[in-house]
C-alpha cells in the first residue's frame, strides 16, 4: 500500500484544467445573455432617450465641444467616400503592374488617401487571384481533354468547363 502513495498521479498541464472543447459549466450563462448591470442601464435609460439627446443637442449648441462632436458623430456617420481614379483596364495579367502604378501614383499625389489606395490594390490583388485560377481551370480542362484523347476515354463531364466546351 505505501507504494500507491508514492507513485505520482497523473495531472492536466498548467493552464489547462479541463479538455479542450469542454466548458467549465456547461450550464452556463447562454450565449447572448446580457449582464445585469447592463440590463439595469438600460430599463433606467428607456424613458429617458428622448429627453437626454434633447439636452446633449442644447448643450451642444450652447457650445459643449464633447456633446456637439457626439451630435454630429450621430448624425453625420462616417462612410467610405466613393473614389474617382482612372485606372487601365484589365484584361489580362500584364494590366495589373499598370494598374498597380495608377493607385500608387494617385495616393503619392493626394487624390486618394492611402486607405482608399489599399483598398483598391486589394481589389486589383482579387482580379489576380480570380484570373489566375480561371487560367488554372483552362490548362487543366485542356490536359484532362489531351488525355481524354491519348487514352480513348471520354473526359469527365464534371471536369469539362464552360471554357474548355467553347474550344
Amino acid at each position: 500500500m505505501a507504494a500507491k502513495h508514492l507513485q505520482k498521479q497523473r495531472r492536466r498541464g498548467a493552464g489547462r484544467p479541463f479538455a479542450k472543447g469542454t466548458s467549465g459549466n456547461p450550464a452556463g450563462r447562454p450565449p447572448g445573455a446580457r449582464n445585469r448591470a447592463s440590463e439595469i442601464a438600460q430599463a433606467l435609460l428607456d424613458g429617458e432617450a428622448a429627453a437626454l439627446m434633447r439636452k446633449c443637442v442644447e448643450l451642444a449648441l450652447d457650445g459643449d465641444r464633447t456633446s456637439l462632436k457626439l451630435c454630429v458623430e450621430r448624425l453625420v456617420p462616417r462612410c467610405p467616400r466613393a473614389v474617382a481614379l482612372d485606372l487601365p483596364p484589365i484584361a489580362s495579367a500584364a494590366d495589373l503592374a499598370p494598374a498597380i502604378a495608377a493607385i500608387a501614383q494617385g495616393v503619392a499625389a493626394g487624390a486618394l488617401t492611402p486607405y482608399d489606395g489599399a483598398e483598391l490594390a486589394r481589389i486589383v490583388d482579387a482580379y489576380a487571384h480570380a484570373a489566375e485560377f480561371a487560367a488554372f481551370e483552362r490548362r487543366l480542362s485542356a490536359v484532362e481533354r489531351g488525355i481524354a484523347r491519348e487514352t480513348g476515354r471520354e473526359a469527365a463531364p464534371e471536369l469539362v468547363t464552360d471554357d474548355a466546351a467553347a474550344d
